[in-house]
């Protein structure tokens, strides 16, 4: 009778060893994306809602041609508005193409703000091109664009 038992337990704990880390490496198979994780043009199309975005001259986008450090890579956005009550930019939303969360940064303006730029500092994981999206208060959208070559690091 005990020696029936003892084989009885044998194989549950063979089961169990053999079961438990298939079903530990499912639940990293099933890891989904977070609720920020879109391509460029996915990205892009959320914000514009499918309207058409006009590489501009108004936009000017300042990002070194060589970043030693991609975590740590300066970028600045001024765009030429006049920032008056029926003309202004509304939003400048600024993206690394290439990373895994596209989206950097949204930044929200009004005419109280005066003038139309942004400076801020943002993470590449590679090389890859940064793009700023702007949005008028006329419901336009605005872009400029710029590679940016990584030399060390990154955020990956």
């Amino acid at each position: 009778m005990q020696r029936r038992d003892f084989f009885k337990q044998l194989g549950t704990v063979a089961a169990v060893t053999a079961v438990a880390p298939a079903m530990s490496f499912a639940a990293d198979a099933k890891k989904t994306k977070g609720p920020n994780d879109f391509s460029y043009q996915q990205a892009v199309e959320v914000i514009t809602g499918g309207k058409p975005v006009v590489v501009s001259s108004k936009v000017e986008l300042k990002v070194p041609e060589i970043a030693e450090n991609g975590a740590v890579v300066p970028v600045t956005v001024t765009v030429d508005s006049p920032m008056t009550d029926s003309d202004y930019v509304k939003a400048i939303h600024i993206f690394a193409t290439k990373n895994g969360n596209t989206r950097c940064i949204d930044v929200f303006l009004t005419p109280d703000n005066g003038k139309a730029m942004f400076a801020t500092r943002i993470k590449l994981g590679q090389t890859q091109e940064v793009a700023a999206l702007v949005e008028l208060s006329d419901g336009t959208f605005l872009s400029a664009a710029q590679s940016v070559k990584v030399t060390i690091g990154g955020c990956g």
